[in-house]
């Protein structure tokens, strides 16, 4: 029996801020698909070159009222970075909270729009421990 991995489905509250976050960490996006009949917008996103893994923003035109609010109950998004440093830095310039920072030089979190996990590890070896991310705290939850 075979199988073959598809994507991970993330529901979101407002499209554009999660695409918009998406983005921010290098996804691009690779299909859309709107439902007038199921009354959604599916938007698929991935990182150049890995097209076949993509993340799915599931976006309900009528709002989710009685879902869970903190989006938790698929645990993280895991993502391998070049430089845990600069991405780390670009996403501060650009206003997203590193929950937990890379002091390690090696792993942080930071969330979505819609509180989605994003767990962001360095390509390779950890790159040296520096400032100002050793000296860090974690903040909220991630």
């Amino acid at each position: 029996m075979q199988i073959r991995y598809l994507h991970t489905m993330v529901r979101v509250k407002d499209l554009e801020k999660s695409q918009a976050f998406f983005e921010l960490l290098g996804l691009k996006k690779t299909r859309h698909y709107d439902s007038e009949q199921g009354r959604f917008t599916l938007i698929f996103m991935a990182p150049e070159g890995h097209e076949d893994c993509p993340v799915e923003l599931t976006y309900n035109w009528d709002g989710d009222d009685g879902l869970p609010s903190d989006s938790r109950h698929f645990g993280h998004l895991a993502y391998e970075v070049e430089n845990i440093y600069d991405m780390c830095q670009h996403l501060m310039d650009n206003g997203v909270t590193i929950n937990r920072p890379p002091r390690d030089g090696r792993m942080a979190f930071v969330r979505s729009p819609d509180n989605i996990s994003i767990e962001l590890l360095q390509m390779g070896s950890a790159l040296e421990p520096k400032e100002p991310w050793t000296s860090m705290e974690n903040i909220g939850h991630w």
